[in-house]
């Protein structure tokens, strides 16, 4: 499928897209590669996530997994993949609330991103503060690896 993005013309105009739902976006993989980059940068290389041998004779699920934070990590790329505001400097990541990591994300997996714009508020010197609900899939995936509401300040 296609990347589905969004433009929004203004920063004024991101109140009209309030309730709008976002994406999909393109699938991303999962490497091992990729996992292990986040363990090195994190200093968690628990065998679940970087032990290919021990998680197929170990784990549930045959497999390492990627770290709950690598896929919490992947919002920032994949809201960029489908949403684009003109006329925007910069966008403040203000933090996160309500995460839910709700299946794994397998080693070699591929993941997307759906999210909607929840709120929008008027902040002072003209920036805007956007509240988003987003939801990371696993491609093949029976429910969401990740649930979260996200918040962002976008700057003139």
């Amino acid at each position: 499928m296609a990347e589905h993005k969004t433009v929004i013309p203004c920063l004024e105009a991101i109140q009209e897209y309030v309730g709008r739902t976002l994406g999909p976006s393109e699938w991303i993989p999962v490497s091992q590669q990729r996992i292990d980059a986040f363990a090195d940068a994190t200093d968690d290389h628990q065998w679940i996530h970087t032990d290919p041998e021990r998680a197929s004779r170990e784990s549930r699920w045959k497999t390492t997994i990627a770290h709950g934070y690598l896929t919490l990590a992947l919002t920032p790329r994949l809201l960029d993949r489908i949403l684009q505001i003109d006329g925007c400097s910069s966008a403040v990541n203000t933090g996160l609330e309500k995460l839910r990591l709700a299946a794994p994300v397998p080693s070699g997996s591929r993941v997307r991103m759906r999210a909607e714009i929840r709120d929008a508020r008027a902040m002072p010197r003209s920036g805007v503060r956007v509240s988003f609900a987003v939801r990371i899939e696993v491609e093949g995936g029976t429910k969401p690896a990740l649930l979260a509401n996200v918040n962002y300040v976008y700057l003139p």
